[in-house]
């Protein structure tokens, strides 16, 4: 990493702060954990020969059928084709698409990720974290699509998108599965 920041690798807009080697310290000591997760993206892509999926021990394979009930004041949204008899939701553009994907001829089924337990790790600035899209749907064609809303896509929403098309890669070309699809639904540009 120091070979990294002392490199010319690190382009600083505007050139005023790239010249100035103080100034450039600063830059970058400021924007670190940017710093550090290029480094780290580096450094698995490079050491990496091939995807796999990676298996939850206790439990490889999962099923709405195999939900527990739970309990919630959230708003709720009774469904008909989902698995769940209700769809909690925690925004109003959640309650949109649910409303949507409950409405559309595309969808043969699907289900809000709320306590199923599907969860992609990924790694933001050093820490190893969790990532829950938003919906499962599988589609009239036979795809899975992994949905996910989103406001203003930040940092940190580009990384799991990232490591959410890592995942779709693998368990695809694992071949044990449905085909996997993923999309972003940016609603601040809809």
């Amino acid at each position: 990493m120091e070979q990294f920041i002392r490199s010319d690798r690190i382009h600083i807009t505007p050139p005023l702060f790239y010249e100035d080697d103080l100034r450039r310290r600063l830059i970058i000591t400021l924007t670190m954990s940017r710093v550090i997760q290029h480094g780290l993206d580096a450094v698995r892509q490079e050491n990496s020969e091939r995807l796999e999926p990676i298996f939850d021990r206790d439990h490889p394979i999962r099923s709405t059928g195999e939900m527990s009930a739970w309990y919630t004041g959230k708003p709720c949204y009774v469904t008909r084709t989902s698995h769940i008899n209700v769809c909690v939701y925690d925004s109003a553009w959640e309650a949109s698409d649910a409303v949507a994907l409950e409405n559309s001829q595309a969808v043969a089924a699907w289900v809000k990720n709320d306590h199923l337990g599907f969860e992609i790790p990924y790694l933001y600035q050093g820490v190893v974290r969790k990532y829950r899209p938003d919906f499962l749907v599988r589609l009239v064609r036979g795809e899975m699509l992994i949905l996910e809303t989103k406001g203003e896509e930040s940092e940190q929403d580009r990384v799991k998108h990232r490591y959410l098309d890592e995942w779709v890669k693998a368990v695809n070309a694992h071949g044990g599965f449905r085909r996997f699809v993923n999309s972003v639904t940016n609603r601040l540009n809809v």
